[in-house]
C-alpha cells in the first residue's frame, strides 16, 4: 500500500513539474500585433521563465508553481511587446518585482491553489500597448464545450526546446470535470477539482502544456483561468489543466491588491 501511494505520488510529480521553458503553445498562431496588451513576460536574468497577466498597473497574476523557478532571486516583468527579442522597443516596459505572493495553500503535488500575485516595484504606464485585463465580476464556472483562448510565448513543437519569439494563441475547448476525471482522461490522478478547468482539443494537437505557466485562459472575453499543468503536450486524452478564477480567488486577489 505504501509503495503504491509512493508510486502514485512520483507519477504525478513526473508530469506536473514544469519544464525549463515556460510557455509552450502547441498548434497556435501569432497574435495580431499588440492585441494582447495585458500579457506579461516574467523573466529571470532577462530570460523568459513564465507568463502572467497585468490585472492592475502594479500587479501581475501568474501561477504559484513558477515560484520554484525564481526561488529567492530577483525577477522582472516585461509588458508592452509581442516579441521577446524586441523587449527594448519603445512600447516595452521592463519592471522590477517588489514581492511575490503565492497562495498560502498551494500544493505542489496536486497543484491545488496554483495561483500567485507579483507586486511591481513601480506601476506600469498604461497606454495603447499596455493595458490591464480586469478580473471577472464573479467566479462562475465555465461550461463544457465553451471555446476559450490560451496565450503565451515558447516552444511550438514538442521536439524542440527553442522558445517562440512571437506571442502566440490557440483555441481550446472546455471539458467537463466528470469527463476529465474519467478513465478516458486523467482517471483522478490527479483529481481535477472545482478550482480547476480542463481544456484541450478532441483530436489533440492544440494545447498549452508544461510550463505555459501563468498565462491566461480567456473565455468569452473574460479572464477565467491560469495555465497550471498537463501531461506532455497536445494529447487528446490529457488536456491542459488551468487554475479557475473562482469567487474565493477573486476575494483573495482583491484583498491583497487593495
Amino acid at each position: 500500500m505504501i509503495f503504491q501511494a509512493l508510486f502514485r505520488s512520483v507519477m504525478i510529480i513526473y508530469f506536473l513539474t514544469p519544464g525549463d521553458d515556460c510557455v509552450e503553445i502547441i498548434g497556435g498562431q501569432n497574435v495580431r500585433p499588440h492585441s494582447k496588451p495585458y500579457m506579461a513576460s516574467i523573466q529571470l536574468h532577462k530570460r523568459h521563465v513564465c507568463g502572467g497577466v497585468l490585472i492592475k498597473p502594479g500587479w501581475v497574476l501568474t501561477a504559484a508553481h513558477c515560484n520554484r523557478k525564481f526561488k529567492q532571486q530577483n525577477i522582472t516583468v516585461v509588458v508592452g511587446t509581442d516579441s521577446l527579442s524586441r523587449d527594448k522597443d519603445k512600447s516595452a516596459q521592463r519592471l522590477a518585482v517588489k514581492q511575490k505572493i503565492p497562495h498560502l495553500r498551494f500544493d505542489s503535488k496536486t497543484f491545488e491553489n496554483d495561483i500567485m500575485l507579483l507586486q511591481l516595484q513601480s506601476e506600469a504606464k498604461l497606454n495603447k500597448f499596455v493595458k490591464v485585463l480586469p478580473l471577472p465580476k464573479n467566479g462562475l464556472d465555465v461550461e463544457g464545450g465553451t471555446i476559450c483562448t490560451v496565450v503565451g510565448w515558447g516552444r511550438t513543437n514538442v521536439n524542440t526546446n527553442r522558445l517562440s519569439d512571437n506571442l502566440k494563441e490557440v483555441n481550446v475547448t472546455i471539458i467537463n470535470r466528470r469527463k476529465c476525471n474519467s478513465q478516458m482522461y486523467y482517471n483522478n490522478n490527479p483529481v481535477i477539482t472545482t478550482n480547476m478547468l480542463c481544456a484541450g482539443d478532441r483530436k489533440g494537437g492544440r494545447d498549452a502544456c508544461q510550463g505555459d505557466s501563468g498565462g491566461p485562459l480567456i473565455c468569452e472575453n473574460k479572464l477565467q483561468g491560469i495555465v497550471s499543468f498537463g501531461k506532455k503536450c497536445g494529447l487528446p486524452d490529457k488536456p491542459g489543466i488551468y487554475t479557475r478564477i473562482t469567487n474565493e480567488y477573486i476575494k483573495w486577489i482583491r484583498k491583497i491588491t487593495a
